[in-house]
């Protein structure tokens, strides 16, 4: 018997997702050609496309926060997964919502399509997260015996 955990840390710490890391570039890279197109635009820009700017940045933004923030933490238990399936979900959702106010209910069609996509995405991250846990329970649960 020892000291040790019956796991290693490689298995419970992915390495990077390619996927994320080139979410998290395109992010950036839309916000910052987003913002760089919003302020050289020679006069004051309509609401609607003002507001669809700064809501498109955001996004952009949030998706490169988060690649940032697994790149250099790495988390336990596939979190990374959990939360690029919840922004997924709320993002598509409130992209459905905005296209269905302003081009009627059947341009929300593929958006709806889209939102299924992203909740079958959060529940395997989810399912997958629930795994690791019980595992590492497990492991520990032999380890103290």
């Amino acid at each position: 018997m020892s000291e040790e955990p019956g796991y290693r840390p490689e298995q419970l710490i992915r390495p990077v997702s390619r996927g994320l890391l080139a979410a998290g570039i395109a992010g950036f890279t839309g916000a910052a050609l987003i913002a760089t197109l919003w302020a050289t635009e020679p006069g004051r820009l309509p609401t609607r496309t003002a507001g669809a700017f700064a809501g498109l940045i955001l996004v952009g933004l949030t998706w490169a926060a988060l690649a940032a923030w697994t790149a250099w933490r790495r988390p336990l238990f596939a979190a990374d997964r959990v939360i690029a399936g919840r922004l997924a979900v709320v993002f598509t959702t409130a992209s459905t919502l905005v296209t269905a106010m302003i081009a009627g209910p059947w341009a929300a069609g593929p958006g709806l399509l889209t939102i299924a996509a992203a909740t079958i995405v959060l529940a395997r991250a989810r399912a997958y997260r629930d795994r690791l846990r019980s595992q590492v329970a497990a492991l520990e649960g032999e380890g103290g015996q």
